[in-house]
């Protein structure tokens, strides 16, 4: 029995295209894997704590080799607790919206908390960063409300998809797919209905072997 962790990056819940993505594709999954655990994890819902104070002292005892005082290690727990809630999953989707072409941040908030040394990846002055989280397969359901198509002008203003595979190939990711629902605002609802439904029938073939 695998688990299936999906990080949920909009605050719209089902009136959000990338949620609505989502739904597609477990709803499948859940057919096709019914003996797999599903996990659902809205970014807007869950306590992420300020990365300042005594959790960034904390991170920075660690680079140092320094251990934590009590203070540093109670406040590390938080880190250290949705960190392994991410690493122990074995497959993941996440659906996440552009904003200001970028991406929500929350979601950043909870990168930063998850993109640690020792645990996500590691450094050394011979090889250089090397990710932790192998093998396991990241399917990125991305909703716009332009369009950004690949080889456009428009394309240079798409920091979404780019940073998503960058930082988590960084982790360690290597199969990552991804499927876009765009555009969901400048052409109008039935043009955002339309792409909507292609972009769901990919998502629940996509299910089919994940």
């Amino acid at each position: 029995m695998a688990h299936l962790l999906h990080l949920q990056a909009s605050p719209r819940r089902l009136r959000s295209y990338s949620a609505r993505l989502a739904h597609a594709f477990l709803d499948a999954y859940r057919h096709t894997h019914p003996n797999d655990q599903l996990t659902t994890l809205n970014l807007f819902d869950i306590e992420m704590k300020p990365f300042d104070g005594s959790v960034i002292e904390a991170k920075y005892a660690i680079l140092h080799g320094q251990k934590h005082s009590d203070q540093q290690r109670q406040a590390w727990q938080h880190v250290e607790s949705l960190i392994n809630q991410f690493i122990t999953a074995d497959k993941y989707i996440l659906s996440c919206p552009m904003w200001n072409f970028s991406i929500p941040y929350r979601l950043k908030h909870y990168i930063d908390i998850l993109a640690q040394p020792s645990y996500t990846f590691t450094f050394s002055p011979d090889t250089g960063y090397t990710g932790l989280v192998t093998g396991k397969p990241l399917c990125l359901l991305l909703a716009r409300g332009g369009a950004y198509p690949a080889g456009s002008d428009a394309q240079t203003f798409d920091l979404q998809k780019k940073y998503l595979e960058l930082v988590f190939r960084f982790m360690g990711f290597t199969d990552i797919r991804s499927i876009i629902v765009e555009p969901t605002l400048q052409d109008g609802p039935d043009t955002a209905q339309q792409k909507l439904d292609q972009a769901a029938q990919k998502a629940k073939t996509m299910a089919l072997d994940f």
